[in-house]
C-alpha cells in the first residue's frame, strides 16, 4: 500500500474517529459494561451449576466465545446502518468521493475504525477477566489478533450487503437469521458437538467459530479442533472475499 493510498484511508479514519468521540459514551455500555455483567452473571452464576466443560471450568470456558463474539456483534452491527446512512440518508460517502478520497480508501478507513473500536473493547474486556483468573495461558495474548481478523471476516461482507441495498428492513433478516444463529451455534455458550449431525456443518461455516476455537485455545493453551492454520485460512478467505466484494460495491455505489 503506498502513501497515496494510505493517506486518504487515514483521513477517512480520522473522521471516523472525530464522530466517535463525540458518541463514545454511548457505546460504553454495550462495549465494554454488558459483555462483563454478562461473564459475570453467565460465566459465574450459571457456570455455578453448569459445573465444568470438558474439564474447565465454565467461566474460563466461556470468556473465549463471548470476546469473539463481543467482535462479531461490533463489526456486523457498526457495519450495517452506519454503512447504508452514509451511502443514503446523510450521503457522507458521496461527498468524500467528490474529493480525491477512492472508494477503496472509504472501505479501508471504515474497516481501520472497525479494528480500533473491536481492539480496544476486547483489550478491556480481557484486562477484567484477567482478575477472574480466566485466562490461563500467556497466549491469550493473541485474541485481539484473532478478534482483528474476525472483524474484517465479518465486517467486509456485511458492509458489501448494506452498499447492495436501499431499505434498511433487509437489516432485521441479517440479524435474525445470521447474527442470531451464529452467536447462540457457533460454540459460545456450549460445544457444538451437542449440536445435531445436520447442523453442525453450518457451524463449521461461521467465520465466528474458527475464531471462537482460536481464542479458546489461546486462553486455554489447548489445540484447536482443528489445525491452526485451517481456522485462521477459512477467516482469510471470508475476509479477502468480502474485502473485494465490499470494493466493488462501494464502487458501483459511488459511481451511480
Amino acid at each position: 500500500m503506498t502513501a497515496g493510498t494510505v493517506r486518504p484511508s487515514i483521513a477517512v479514519l480520522e473522521r471516523q474517529l472525530t464522530l466517535y468521540r463525540r458518541l463514545w459514551r454511548a457505546s460504553v455500555f454495550s462495549s465494554f459494561v454488558l459483555p462483563v455483567l454478562f461473564v459475570i452473571s453467565i460465566g459465574i452464576g450459571v457456570g455455578g451449576y453448569v459445573g465444568s466443560v470438558k474439564g474447565v471450568d465454565y467461566l474460563s470456558w466461556i470468556v473465549p466465545g463471548v470476546v469473539a463474539s463481543t467482535a462479531f456483534q461490533m463489526a456486523l452491527g457498526e457495519s450495517t446502518y452506519p454503512v447504508l446512512g452514509d451511502f443514503k440518508w446523510s450521503r457522507a460517502f458521496h461527498a468524500m468521493r467528490a474529493t480525491p478520497v477512492q472508494p477503496s480508501h472509504i472501505l479501508t478507513g471504515h474497516l481501520l475504525y472497525l479494528l480500533f473500536r473491536v481492539t480496544t473493547a476486547v483489550l478491556a474486556f480481557l484486562l477484567v477477566v484477567l482478575f477472574f483468573g480466566a485466562l490461563r495461558s500467556p497466549w491469550a495474548v493473541t485474541v485481539p489478533l484473532v478478534c482483528a481478523l474476525l472483524t474484517v471476516a465479518t465486517a467486509a461482507p456485511v458492509s458489501a450487503f448494506a452498499a447492495s441495498i436501499d431499505s434498511d428492513s433487509h437489516f432485521t433478516l441479517l440479524f435474525r437469521f445470521v447474527m442470531i444463529p451464529a452467536s447462540l451455534f457457533s460454540g459460545v455458550f456450549f460445544p457444538i458437538e451437542q449440536l445435531p449431525g445436520l447442523i453442525r456443518p453450518v457451524a463449521y461455516v461461521s467465520p465466528l467459530w474458527h475464531a471462537v476455537e482460536l481464542c479458546r485455545s489461546a486462553t486455554l493453551g489447548t489445540a484447536p479442533p482443528w489445525p491452526v492454520a485451517a481456522h485462521v485460512g477459512c477467516l482469510l478467505v471470508w475476509a479477502v472475499a468480502g474485502t473485494l466484494l465490499a470494493a466493488r460495491r462501494f464502487r458501483r455505489r459511488l459511481e451511480d
